[in-house]
């Protein structure tokens, strides 16, 4: 059970990517950039080490927390929202190119982990502390695709 656990985001972390594969070689690389973004060969392990160890609070949350029926029920909702949240936000932002709803959905993201942060607490303390990297993370990438989105505005057609 714990393996299902742990992988679990990164499966669903790979799917969404795929929706990225041409933008990142097309559109992403003639983006303003800030200077603190780190390199591409960053993000893919970077990414599997954060969906491992969100994989692995939930399964600690699940079986502290008497699975999705006891104290965990509420917690492992939260943990959901954010991970379909994660989920959403590459095809959103890579996909569809919405730099402007792909910053809305990436705050939005962070706030539930800082949630599962705070619930996980009463149920397991790593499970909490396993998440906080990724919400240091996404408060980085939060940085970075607000910036992205403010200095990259398309351009008017006067007509």
């Amino acid at each position: 059970m714990p393996l299902g656990f742990t992988l679990l985001p990164s499966l669903g972390g790979y799917i969404s990517g795929l929706t990225m594969k041409d933008s990142i070689k097309t559109w992403y690389p003639d983006l303003k950039k800030p200077a603190w973004t780190p390199p591409n060969w960053v993000f893919a392990p970077v990414w599997t080490t954060l969906y491992t160890g969100m994989g692995y609070a939930s399964y600690l949350v699940y079986r502290d927390g008497n699975g999705f029926k006891g104290d965990a029920a509420g917690a492992l909702a939260l943990y959901g929202t954010q991970l379909a949240l994660n989920w959403a936000w590459t095809p959103i932002f890579f996909g569809a190119r919405k730099m402007g709803l792909g910053a809305l959905e990436i705050v939005t993201t962070a706030g539930c982990v800082a949630g599962c942060i705070y619930m996980f607490w009463g149920i397991n303390k790593n499970a909490s502390y396993l998440m906080m990297p990724y919400l240091a993370w996404l408060c980085l990438a939060s940085s970075i695709n607000i910036w992205v989105w403010m200095n990259n505005k398309p351009a008017v057609k006067n007509e």
